[in-house]
Formats: C-alpha cells, structure tokens, sequence
C-alpha cells in the first residue's frame, strides 16, 4: 500500500513541476498624458482562459490541453490569438486615475519562439491609457483569474513597488514618485511571499527539512541543522539577489533533488548526526540559497527596500520551514512518546486510528477549498500523511521491539523522501 501510494505521489508531485504558473510582472511608465504598462507573462494561459488564482501548474486546469496547443503556435500565430483575446482581457483589468475609470489599449504583443514545450514561454505585451490634464494617482489590478502581479513604477523618484494576488487593487500610485515603501512595510510584505515558496510551493525544500527531522526529532540536534541550513541559504540567497551569484536553473535544481536523496539516504544507516554531517548540510544550504534566488528572480525585489524586502522574503522562508517541522512533529508525536515509554499506548493508537481515517477521508474526498490553498489536490499531501499514520499504528503495536519508530517510520519515510528526490533528479537532468 505504501509503495502504491508513493508511486502515485512522485507521479503528480513531478507534474507540479512543469507547466508551473509564475507570476506577470508589469511596469509602469507615465508622461503627463500618458501611463504605459508592459507586462511580462504567459499568454498561452490568458487565451486559454485558466484559471490562475486555482493552479500552480497548468497540467491541472481543465483548459491543460487548450494551453499546451496554444504553447505550440508560432510567434505570429500566438500574438494573433492574444490580439483576438485582448478585448475580454481588457474588460478584466481595473485602471482608476484619480478613482475615475481609464480604458487601456494594446499596443504591442512580443513572442518568443517555440522552444521547450514543458516550460513556461514568456512573452510581453503592451498597453497604455490616456491620463487626464493634472491626473495625479492611479491605481491597477485585474481580476484574480489572471493571478499573481507584481507591478513596478519605473523612472520616477522612490517608485511604487507591489505585490498584488487575489484580484487586489493596488493602492494609490503617486504618478510624480513618491509611493515607495517604507523598510517595515517591505520587510512585512515578503514574509508571505517567502512563506508561500515553501508552503505549498517548495516540495523539494520540504522533503529537505523533513529529511533533517526524521534523522533526528529530538530538538537540540534538529535545532543544529536547521540553523546550519538557515545560515547557508541566507548566505546565498543574499548573494545571488544582489548578483554576486548566479548559477542557472539547469544545474542548481538537480543538485538540490541530490541533496535530498544524499540526506535521506544517510538516514538509513545513520541513527545520529556524524561530525561531517553539519559540513554538508551547510553546503546543501548553499544550493537551496540559489534556488530560492531564482525565485525572487521571477519577480525581483524592490531596489529601494532591498535589504528589508530580502530579510522579510528569509523569515518567511524560514518561518514555513518551522510550521512543516511542527506539522510533522505533531503527526508522529505520540509514536514517539510511546516508543521512550512516556504515554498511554490505547490512547495513542486511537489518536492515529482517528487521524489515518481523516486523512484518507480528505484525499477521498478532495475539498475545494483545501485544494486551493493546497495549490494541488488534496490526496498529494493527503496520502503521505495517511501513510505516516500508518507507520506510526505500526511502530504502536511493535513498541516492544529496539528502535521500533526508528525502523518503522524514520527509515522507511527516509526511504520515500530519498526515492521521490532521486525521481526528481533523473527528471529534472534528463527528462
């Protein structure tokens, strides 16, 4: 039951990584009679009418297969298509100057050509709308379909910079500059951003810190090596966003996929941290630095807030790192207690019992609401979780054995992080 499951979860889990949904970045330039947005994105998922706010990947859209033609088309063919689009997409886009309403107009549409059909083409657009005499702020957004905007003002002193997701407007931009900011405000803006990257978003970042824990859930040596993968990454993402570093997708990704399958597997073998475990996963930190960088270089990072923008997007990241290690912790809890002889063991196996069925129930059942905050469905994390349950149950009953929830459920749970990333690594190297 195990392996079907895990089969299964490595198969979708894989998907997620494809077709990914990032966001469109647009900035904004204005003269006395004129502002101009150019927006970066994806029109194949604009014309192919998915819904942005409801997948990360569009696999998972009902319009999947209306995308992947649209990702085939030509240059021409697919500015055509756009162009065609455009009259139901400007209907959707909010533009309030002084709270008066501005109707925008596409000027240009650029395609790159058709390269790599499972990754995201980016292409740009254009589109301006007439100021009125004086006009002084404006404000913009669209509707939650089209997801994620960051919106930049550009040639101006102190420009606005936002983050806009859900449909949110943003707030009233000062067209002479001015609107930037302050360091607090930008330090509380990415806390999410960097949340959101690894809750839902950053699988393999999880499978990492879950590797960590599941060598050791007692919290001093847990505490070491999350600080030491805390420190690393910090290091280089701080380089990498300010441009010091930079190593292409193409090989940090894999690296990452082999430093979860280098940790996992270690953990089979090994019941506590050796001397040269800290060492290295202080240098898997560094790798997992550069991936989060080429996160922010998705949408970059306000040039004016920098620092605070950069620390903010960090705490965010470390502070979805702390809630998955405390989920986890959680789940397997009782099986620990029980298995140092700290708890009742009739109340412990009816805690999993209750929590195995809940989880089945749930991926069964693949609630709507969960699979949008999820950003996949249900039964991805669904079905780990009903597993880990399981082992637990298990480690219960077998309480008597030497090292019973070592061998029944760090290890095997070891086993399955360091499959899925070794599947990860083939994918992402030769697939």
């Amino acid at each position: 039951m195990l392996s079907s499951i895990l089969l299964a979860w490595i198969t979708l889990a894989s998907m997620a990584q494809a077709h990914e949904v990032l966001p469109a970045i647009a900035d904004m330039t204005s003269t006395p009679d004129q502002v101009t947005f150019e927006i970066r994105s994806s029109l194949e998922s604009f014309v192919a009418g998915v819904d942005l706010a409801e997948t990360s990947d569009t696999n998972e859209s009902p319009q999947a297969a209306t995308y992947d033609d649209l990702r085939a088309l030509s240059p021409d063919a697919l500015a055509a298509q756009f162009r065609a689009f455009w009259p139901d997409m400007a209907d959707n886009i909010t533009l309030l100057v002084d709270g008066e309403p501005l109707t925008p107009v596409l000027q240009t549409v650029s395609v790159p050509a058709v390269g790599d059909v499972e990754l995201v083409r980016t292409s740009t657009f254009t589109f301006t709308a007439d100021l009125p005499a004086g006009s002084e702020t404006l404000q913009m957004g669209w509707t939650p379909a089209y997801g994620v905007l960051v919106l930049r003002q550009m040639d101006v002193p102190a420009p606005y910079d936002g983050y806009l997701e859900g449909g949110a407007l943003s707030d009233p931009i000062d067209l002479a500059g001015g609107g930037q900011a302050s360091a607090m405000e930008s330090f509380l803006n990415y806390i999410p951003v960097g949340f959101d990257h690894i809750v839902p978003k950053g699988l393999d970042h999880i499978l990492f810190v879950l590797a960590l824990f599941f060598l050791a859930a007692r919290a001093r040596p847990l505490i070491l090596q999350i600080s030491l993968f805390t420190v690393a990454h910090t290091i280089t993402l701080a380089l990498a966003a300010l441009g010091y570093v930079n190593l292409p997708g193409n090989i940090v990704e894999p690296l990452i996929a082999a430093s979860i399958v280098f940790v996992a597997v270690e953990n089979l073998w090994a019941d506590s941290i050796s001397r040269w475990r800290p060492f290295i996963i202080f240098g898997f930190g560094l790798l997992h630095g550069l991936g989060f960088a080429s996160v922010l270089g998705e949408f970059g990072l306000p040039e004016g807030s920098f620092i605070p923008a950069l620390i903010g997007f960090n705490v965010g990241v470390e502070v979805g790192q702390l809630f998955v290690i405390a989920i986890v912790f959680l789940c397997v809890w009782q099986a620990l207690r029980i298995d140092r002889g700290e708890n009742e063991v009739g109340r412990g196996f009816a805690i999993y019992l209750f929590l195995l069925v809940s989880a089945i129930a749930l991926s069964v059942l693949n609630p709507a609401g969960l699979v949008q905050v999820l950003e996949n469905p249900v039964w991805v994390f669904g079905a780990p979780l009903a597993a880990l349950f399981a082992l637990c149950m298990v480690a219960i009953q077998m309480r008597d054995q030497v090292d019973a929830y070592r061998r029944i459920v760090a290890v095997p749970a070891s086993l399955a992080i360091a499959f899925v990333g070794a599947y990860w690594f083939v994918e992402r190297v030769f697939l």
